[in-house]
């Protein structure tokens, strides 16, 4: 096989969770193709240049090996090269995002169960009733 589809060689190359979510990206304009927006039935070969954006940043990538196949993530790692630009740009992203959200990842825990009061404000600063 020389070459596949790029929906399903994106979900296969574990970027998306289902090929409907890559056919989607696609037609989105999330993903190009050699410097040109790539629509879901766009063919990919080995040597083409990728970039793909998704929830966890922007991915620029090369393309190794095709597969129509989604195996694991270890195998689904070698059908791509990542560029060093690109993966010290998402994880830069990354860390600012992390540094405007204080540090934290979660909101602390509270120290009791709200109370009957509690949950009427809480359903009324979330805009019910």
């Amino acid at each position: 096989m020389d070459s596949v589809r790029m929906d399903k060689w994106l979900w296969a190359a574990r970027f998306f969770k289902t090929r409907a979510l890559a056919s989607r990206a696609c037609e989105l304009g999330r993903v190009h193709s050699n410097g040109v927006e790539a629509k879901p039935a766009r063919d990919v070969r080995v040597g083409d240049k990728l970039q793909v954006r998704t929830e966890a940043g922007e991915f620029d990538i090369e393309v190794l090996e095709v597969s129509a196949m989604r195996g694991p993530a270890a195998v689904a790692q070698t059908l791509y090269r990542e560029s060093e630009a690109g993966k010290a740009a998402r994880l830069k992203a990354a860390e600012e995002a992390r540094v405007r959200r204080g540090g934290r990842e979660f909101a602390p825990v509270p120290a009791r169960r709200p109370s009957k009061r509690d949950r009427r404000r809480i359903i009324r600063f979330r805009g019910g009733v």
